[in-house]
């Protein structure tokens, strides 16, 4: 993850859980600030928890906030019409991580839950 943010992380928001959530907290910047929305990659392995290095918790000053996506549900327009303005002004960059073809698709979803895809995933069928 590191050479993905060789300045390091100000803002991460996370719904893997387990070794995503662990690199991200390794790289964060002081006072860096992780929102947790969910953990897939304990959905279905009870014994997979993340492993937070906690002085790098406390070192580093980082915020970690749990929230479900419905208590912000009256905040989706305004957020909406901020994020496009954000992405269209390049102030706002997707990641994303493309498989392509039909057959990477078992690949892929496996991947969900192991935390190995960094950004969106993203399974192209056809050529564009």
């Amino acid at each position: 993850m590191i050479g993905y943010f060789p300045e390091g992380i100000d803002i991460y928001f996370d719904n893997v859980g387990g070794e995503m959530l662990e690199a991200a907290v390794a790289n964060m910047n002081i006072f860096g600030r992780v929102a947790v929305c969910g953990v897939i990659s304990e959905y279905t392995d009870a014994g997979k928890r993340a492993a937070l290095d906690m002085l790098d918790v406390v070192y580093k000053r980082i915020t970690i906030r749990g929230f479900l996506a419905g208590d912000l549900i009256n905040l989706f327009g305004e957020f909406i019409s901020s994020a496009v303005n954000y992405l269209r002004s390049g102030k706002m960059n997707v990641i994303e991580d493309i498989s392509k073809g039909v057959e990477t698709v078992p690949s892929a979803f496996v991947g969900l839950f192991r935390g190995d895809i960094v950004g969106k995933k993203i399974v192209q069928i056809a050529d564009e």
